[in-house]
């Protein structure tokens, strides 16, 4: 699923006009990157959480000389699925 395909989902679901799902969407992306970049967790009830997480500076190689490289510290964003996420995922068979 792209973008088009979800403001597509949203304006059907929500009954609302195509343009006002696309500025919903980008509204709710802008508030989760801000939300981490202020190193909030960024909970999505239904859907999941949001959180960074901090990754240490390492020694790496250059693959196509072998040669080693210093990778800089960074941060990353992790995600934690809901648990309605995992269970419609994997539903329990009976």
């Amino acid at each position: 699923m792209n973008k088009a395909d979800l403001i597509d989902a949203m304006a059907k679901a929500g009954e609302i006009k195509k343009t006002q799902a696309e500025k919903s969407l980008s509204a709710l992306a802008d508030a989760i990157v801000t939300g981490l970049a202020k190193g909030e967790r960024v909970v999505f009830p239904g859907v999941g959480s949001f959180s960074c997480a901090e990754r240490k500076a390492r020694t790496g190689r250059n693959p196509r000389s072998g040669k080693e490289i210093s990778i800089p510290s960074r941060k990353a964003v992790k995600f934690s699925p809901a648990s309605i996420v995992k269970e419609r995922l994997n539903p329990v068979k009976k």
